[in-house]
């Protein structure tokens, strides 16, 4: 009897983790191999439940980041609107306080400028993945039949 477990959405039989038959022996072919169509199963199984999981780690990602890039903007503005105020403060009344907080603030505003550009450049690699990641999944969809002449861990160099 299949026994399915559920561990982080994914589910699986224990004919799954097991290796494909129901006694827990690989099915073999004339030579003595692994059957590949139950090797690919496996690896799909395995690609789908790393994509997911990636999927979803990105896109919280992604929301969390594009939060964060407009509360930067907003703080951003912010920072120039006070700027611009402080100018027109300075030109009334050039009191030594007053230039001593004007520099402090014209300090913040380049490093959230700074920090602006930094969260930008790390958006742009998260897109870039995610590019890559959604490239890569197409890709295998659309040849599954490639996978069927690859060998998936053999001839691999050990260290």
């Amino acid at each position: 009897m299949e026994k399915p477990s559920e561990t982080n959405n994914c589910v699986s039989t224990e004919e799954e983790l097991v290796g494909g038959s129901v006694n827990g022996a690989p099915n073999h072919d004339s030579n003595g191999n692994v059957e590949s169509a139950e090797a690919d199963d496996q690896n799909d199984a395995l690609a789908r439940g790393l994509s997911s999981l990636l999927s979803t780690v990105i896109s919280e990602y992604d929301s969390k980041a594009e939060d964060t890039l407009r509360s930067q903007h907003h703080l951003s503005s912010a920072l120039d609107r006070l700027t611009g105020e402080l100018d027109k403060l300075l030109e009334d009344a050039p009191l030594p306080f007053i230039m001593q907080y004007a520099a402090k603030i014209s300090t913040v505003r380049k490093r959230v400028s700074s920090l602006n550009s930094v969260l930008k450049s790390i958006q742009r690699r998260v897109d870039n993945m995610d590019r890559m990641l959604s490239l890569s999944m197409s890709h295998e969809k659309a040849a599954p039949e490639c996978s069927e002449h690859h060998s998936y861990g053999k001839g691999l160099p050990r260290k």
